[in-house]
């Protein structure tokens, strides 16, 4: 089967069906995505969770009121599971495009120019695997560098993760005029939690990160951070006492 070909009829049929919704629209493409995976079978085995990641979609009765609406609307065959281990089939209908003579004739000429290059019977190099979660690189690409990658991996270089040591952190505050122990503090917590955010991803920036601690004190610490004047007196004054 021809993928743009079954595509491009889905969105034809997508813009003249007015009862569909975004969740609608998305949750097809995940399944013509699974489907397009298993090399256009007649029926696939799907699983729920996977497919609301992949659709964006966060209820569980906004999956099943989707997938049913399609399987009523003519766009798919869907036969649920009974069983908690076993995930439902789904069967893809094959959407129907009017085209003419010529776009026919293209459509077979790279239908034959495909078939020459590549066989059913090796495994696809280059496909998203929603087991795997990521986008596999055929060998041959895998050491030739990108177009404009020198720039990119240039400003990689000039980022960094974490900082070399604590000193590195108490000089960055200082920098911005704020005192060791506030840079301290934020080194400390940062440490402490394997330089993780709150969300258990790993700082990309520890730099981007200080800004964002700087602007934030009062989440963080819940005092204001204490400036250095440029006497290097204290900010608690007695006035009651001589000069």
């Amino acid at each position: 089967m021809n993928y743009i070909k079954l595509l491009n009829a889905a969105f034809e049929k997508f813009y003249f069906d007015d009862r569909l919704n975004p969740a609608h629209v998305t949750l097809y493409l995940a399944l013509f995505q699974e489907w397009n995976c298993s090399r256009f079978a007649g029926e696939i085995s799907v699983n729920r969770r996977d497919l609301m990641r992949a659709a964006k979609i966060g209820s569980k009765s906004t999956y099943h009121r989707c997938i049913v609406n399609l399987h009523d609307w003519g766009y798919l065959d869907y036969f649920p599971s009974k069983s908690a281990f076993k995930g439902s089939r789904i069967r893809m209908c094959v959407l129907e495009k009017q085209e003419t003579k010529a776009e026919e004739d293209f459509d077979s000429f790279l239908d034959g120019i495909a078939g020459q290059y590549s066989s059913k019977n090796v495994p696809v190099q280059s496909q998203y695997s929603p087991e795997s979660g990521h986008l596999s690189k055929p060998a041959s690409l895998k050491n030739k560098p990108l177009v404009g990658s020198n720039i990119n991996s240039t400003k990689l270089e000039k980022i960094s993760k974490q900082p070399k040591d604590r000193m590195d952190v108490l000089l960055f505050f200082n920098a911005k005029g704020l005192s060791p122990e506030e840079g301290k503090r934020f080194f400390d917590y940062y440490q402490k939690n394997e330089w993780r955010t709150g969300d258990g991803e790993q700082v990309r920036d520890w730099e981007a990160l200080a800004h964002s601690w700087i602007k934030n004190t009062f989440r963080f610490s819940g005092k204001k951070f204490s400036k250095k004047d440029s006497l290097q007196t204290s900010n608690a004054k007695d006035y009651d006492q001589p000069l």
